[in-house]
């Protein structure tokens, strides 16, 4: 791929968080992962837990997760008994049964779509069998128009500690063009209550090249995020997968994508870098900046970008136990009627190759902007530098990185556009596959 000239936006999948890629598990693999829920455990791997909530009051016209909207009470509640249910039977398998938690995800969807007396309720019922108690990191995604006082209150008294407010962008307009269900006086409500109560980190998160995004806007929404001042800031560059509303809109009437191309992109990203660091934030990965790279780290993204354990509960869910990969069921009624049986609702799984492992690590820590070799050398007894020489010799020579014998370290250049540098380094048959 030309990587200077990737041009349009179009159709397809560009940010990579796995390998290989999701298209490659397959049902077949599940009685894997179910074996190796059942064997005792490499208990030294740190272990966490993801939660997906599926529940939002609006889908956004960019999104390609699971979700439902405008659920009423009764389906949560039935949710709620199904997640209790798959605590239930996952707290008894031998890869689980004693282990702690180094940390938690509240994922959807939108995890604070539910009332406070349902988070409690979730607190109560899921706490008890996998406590979230002792672990470094409890991340709960927010959107800004489902909090209240009492709410951020009770996300504290659950044991939040990193709050992500989803706020993309602050220009009205752009989020109703978009399909956001909040608006900008809905941001500053919830970030002045997520204040007041206090939390050990906040993050914010941003969208460029959202629908109708300008120079203009793109500048006054970094500016007002840095005016916030949180722990840390996140940044998407938007893009298409099959599944999103506006992906389908183009492919069923014929449109041209309405997204500003890579280019724009990457240079408002490089902006936003620029404004963010002239205001004392640290580049921690090619979408992330934060206050202080010593305590604003995020443990989610650490470990799962590490290979390490993560329980995956919820429907759609990912999870990755003792070296194998998985994803729950993908359809809230068959997750429900699963679970509802007593059976763990696991829908497909992948065990990669000890090679397949490698590289995952490798290009996921490589979104980090700087890989230690010597980490791999321990890990996989391989030298990194000659395992991937090709692909390093030629991304050096392009601008994107520089390496040595100790590190890959990539350039400003090669941080803007991390994600098209990866697919240089999977094994051949998944370079030109669908990623999803």
């Amino acid at each position: 791929m030309d990587l200077e000239a990737t041009g349009t936006t179009e159709i397809g999948s560009y940010f990579v968080s796995n390998y290989p890629p999701f298209s490659q598990w397959k049902q077949e693999y599940v009685t894997r992962i179910h074996e190796v829920l059942h064997q005792s455990p490499d208990t030294s791997i740190p272990m966490g837990l993801y939660i997906h909530i599926p529940f939002c009051r609006k889908r956004c016209k960019f999104c390609y997760f699971r979700v439902y909207e405008k659920q009423n009470a009764k389906t949560i509640e039935r949710y709620v008994q199904a997640l209790q249910q798959e605590f239930e039977m996952l707290s008894q398998v031998e890869a689980i049964k004693g282990r702690t938690l180094d940390f938690t995800y509240f994922g959807g969807g939108t995890p604070s779509y539910l009332s406070s007396k349902q988070l409690l309720s979730v607190r109560d019922r899921l706490s008890s069998l996998l406590s979230w108690e002792t672990a470094k990191e409890v991340t709960f995604e927010c959107e800004p128009g489902t909090l209240n006082q009492e709410k951020v209150e009770t996300l504290k008294e659950i044991g939040i500690t990193r709050i992500s407010l989803g706020v993309e962008s602050f220009n009205d307009k752009l989020l109703e063009a978009n399909g956001r269900a909040h608006l900008t006086p809905e941001v500053y409500k919830a970030y002045d209550w997520i204040q007041q109560v206090g939390f050990p980190q906040v993050n914010i998160d941003l969208i460029a090249g959202m629908m109708g995004e300008t120079d203009e806007n793109w500048s006054e929404s970094v500016e007002k995020a840095a005016e916030f001042a949180p722990d840390n800031i996140t940044i998407y560059q938007m893009e298409l997968p099959h599944n999103t509303i506006i992906s389908k809109e183009m492919k069923e009437m014929g449109l041209t994508s309405p997204i500003a191309d890579w280019t724009t992109k990457r240079r408002w990203m490089n902006e936003a870098i620029e404004t963010l660091q002239a205001k004392g934030y640290h580049l921690a990965s090619g979408n992330e900046l934060v206050k202080n790279p010593e305590t604003d780290r995020f443990v989610y993204r650490d470990n799962l970008f590490r290979g390490n354990d993560i329980i995956a509960t919820g429907v759609s869910s990912f999870g990755h136990m003792q070296g194998v990969h998985y994803q729950n069921l993908d359809r809230l009624e068959d997750y429900l009627e699963t679970v509802e049986k007593g059976d763990l609702p696991i829908n497909r799984a992948l065990e990669p190759s000890e090679h397949q492992r490698l590289i995952r690590e490798f290009i996921l820590q490589l979104k980090e902007g700087r890989v230690l070799t010597q980490p791999f050398k321990d890990k996989f007894g391989v030298d990194l530098t000659e395992e991937f020489s090709e692909a390093l010799e030629n991304q050096q020579k392009a601008g994107y990185l520089t390496y040595d014998e100790a590190q890959v370290k990539l350039t400003r250049k090669g941080m803007l556009q991390a994600d098209s540098l990866l697919t240089e380094y999977f094994e051949p048959e998944h370079r030109m596959v669908r990623y999803t």
